[in-house]
């Protein structure tokens, strides 16, 4: 379902009907500039973000724009499909709490390094790069959830069997290394009087073999991905063990699944190599596995890609916001909110006014998001929230 506004620079391909009015502004902006590549593709979860909406895919022709891919880099999803076709809510309560006990939340950190080898290897940088000042601290957030809309989910899915899904990015790395290169880029397109206004918060980094700052990102970029993936991986294996742990050793799992919505990386499109910015966004090439989650109340979906060219083969990382966090603790209603969730016979996050913006009533309508996209994914599982605990 593909909507085209040209009145810009560029083309803007919409998978959506109801985008807001900054999120609009901002792909604007994004068509505006000089170095994009053949249009701007929102997806059906857009909404308005830094910079850059979430939910937004840009290809760029030598350069590489650090807001458009955000401070949590690498951030994605990964999910896991067990043996187990039925689960009883005193084992589900038993294994969230082993959990709790096995992965610390929100701004909380393991209290002594983790091992080494569950680190991407970080021998290629010097002192002079963001990941080796902040190894060791982030060898205290490997295997660590974080806070915002990061979640842990145990799920029933339409194929008869639970379901293990975690949804992570790469911590305090991601976003040191995603600030210093913004700034970076700021001072740079002041020197050079860029052409990009300042206050669209798009400075970008030249990929020239003469200014190195470009590939510099780009190997940070490319760690804290690796990071992010290694963070999601370690916590599903705690997540197993805990299922291990109430439900016994022969409970078997599939292979993981593992995707992430905040990079970019260089791709051939319409016979060029550019450079992909998926912000909040997932790779949905030809025949390749994704993960598209709702919130803590509505169904998520394991897809495949179609593969379609306008959308530079991507699709949506999930539902995507109709409210902001203070908007949705302001309006929504706690009782409603629990109760809406409780009659869904989920254990979920929602205990106090602080919690509802994470609540069901902050999202779109996650239905809605994927009738928007058949064009782009087709649903492989279905898969319904039986568990949920939230940063």
């Amino acid at each position: 379902m593909e909507k085209v506004i040209t009145t810009e620079r560029k083309p803007i391909k919409l998978w959506l009907n109801d985008i807001e009015d900054g999120a609009l502004e901002q792909a604007k902006n994004l068509a505006n500039l000089p170095f994009i590549y053949k249009h701007v593709a929102i997806m059906p979860d857009c909404h308005q973000g830094y910079g850059m909406p979430i939910g937004g895919v840009i290809a760029t022709d030598g350069v590489v724009i650090p807001n458009a891919v955000g401070v949590d880099i690498g951030c994605g999803m990964c999910a896991v499909k067990t043996s187990m076709t039925e689960i009883s809510n005193y084992e589900l309560k038993r294994i969230m709490s082993y959990i709790r006990i096995k992965v610390p939340m929100g701004f909380k950190h393991h209290k002594e390094k983790q091992n080494i080898d569950f680190m991407p290897d970080v021998t290629l940088f010097d002192e002079q790069h963001i990941v080796h000042q902040q190894f060791e601290s982030a060898q205290k957030q490997i295997g660590t959830l974080g806070g915002g809309n990061h979640f842990i989910e145990i799920q029933s899915g339409s194929d008869g069997y639970i379901w293990l899904m975690i949804h992570s990015g790469s911590r305090n790395l991601g976003l040191r290394v995603a600030n210093h290169y913004n700034k970076i880029a700021i001072e740079l397109n002041e020197k050079w009087y860029s052409s990009v206004p300042t206050n669209h918060q798009l400075a970008f980094l030249p990929l020239d073999v003469l200014d190195i700052e470009g590939y510099r990102y780009l190997d940070e970029m490319q760690y804290c991905v690796d990071f992010a993936f290694n963070n999601r991986k370690l916590m599903m294996d705690r997540v197993k063990e805990s299922v291990c742990d109430i439900c016994g050793d022969d409970v078997e799992f599939n292979k993981i699944i593992n995707i992430a919505h905040n990079y970019a990386i260089k791709e051939n499109h319409f016979g060029k190599n550019v450079m992909v910015h998926r912000k909040g966004a997932t790779l949905a090439r030809k025949r390749s596995m994704g993960i598209i989650p709702g919130s803590q109340g509505t169904s998520s979906f394991i897809v495949e890609g179609v593969g379609n060219k306008d959308s530079f083969e991507s699709c949506s990382h999930g539902a995507g916001r109709k409210m902001g966090r203070k908007q949705a603790i302001k309006k929504l209603d706690l009782k409603e909110e629990k109760q809406r969730l409780d009659d869904l016979d989920i254990i979920h996050s929602i205990r106090h006014k602080k919690d509802l913006d994470e609540a069901p009533g902050a999202y779109k309508d996650i239905n809605i998001v994927m009738k928007n996209q058949m064009d782009l994914v087709k649903v492989v599982t279905r898969l319904e929230p039986i568990a949920v605990l939230k940063g």
